[in-house]
Parts: C-alpha cells; structure tokens; sequence
C-alpha cells in the first residue's frame, strides 16, 4: 500500500525518527531507498498475514533490515532480539516526560529543603531537584 507524506511523517514522528525495533536513526527522506543510511519503511506491528490492519495504531518506522527480518513474526520478539522493550517515544512524549520529571524533582527538592528551615534552603533545594528532575533521560524513565 502506498502512504502519503503525511501519513509516513505522522508514522516517522511517532518514534522520533527511530526504528521501532532496534532504535536506529532513521532519515525520513530515505524511505524506502535500499542501502541508504537511515533507510526505512512501514512496519505493521501486528502483521497484515496476521490480521494486521492499516491503522495508524498498528503503523511504526522501522528500519529495512529488522522490517525485513521480522516477517509475520511478533514485535515483542523482534524487539527482544535488539534489547529492547518498547518503541521509543515521540519528541512531543518525550517532552511531556521532561517536564513531569523537573516538576517532580522541583518538589522532591523543596521538601527536602524544608528540613533546613528557611526559603532560601527551600528555593536553593528546589532548583537543584528541578535540574536534576529535568536531566532525566525520557526514554529511561
């Protein structure tokens, strides 16, 4: 099936330009050009020979090697077989992520700065959390 620029750049964007399965960078504007650093194509989570459908939900990015190599079989062993667990998340996630986590070290280090007893403890705290919480890399937490 033939995808639109929209549709591939929607699927692409899904895992920030990596391969669902092995975390590769992938370039977009390699899709499906064969032995081009970055090469890509679409790859059906759940198989088409499996009932796999051409839901975006069931599209990722993946490179031409572990698409070609994971056939009809099941994503979480393709996966396993590369040492991962999941599919790496969107920029936009990844984001999200960053910042749920400054928030979280903001307050950790606030309270943590309480115990000192005065504001400047608890702001000096709280900024320190907030960096550290934001340093936290997305794809681990």
């Amino acid at each position: 099936m033939a995808f639109s620029e929209t549709k591939r750049r929607q699927i692409y964007q899904r895992t920030d330009g990596k391969c669902h399965l092995c975390h590769k960078k992938l370039a977009f504007k390699n899709y499906g050009v064969f032995d081009a650093r970055g090469a890509w194509e679409i790859e059906h989570s759940k198989a088409q020979a499996n009932g796999g459908t051409h839901h975006l939900n069931n599209l990722y990015a993946a490179c031409i090697s572990c698409n070609r190599s994971k056939g009809a079989g099941s994503t979480q062993s393709a996966r396993s077989r590369n040492g991962v667990s999941r599919a790496p998340y969107s920029k936009a996630k990844k984001e999200r992520i960053t910042r749920k986590n400054a928030l979280i070290g903001t307050l950790a280090g606030m309270a943590v700065g309480t115990v000192f007893g005065t504001p400047a403890a608890i702001l000096l705290c709280g900024t320190a959390g907030g960096l550290i919480g934001n340093n936290v890399d997305p794809e681990s937490s």
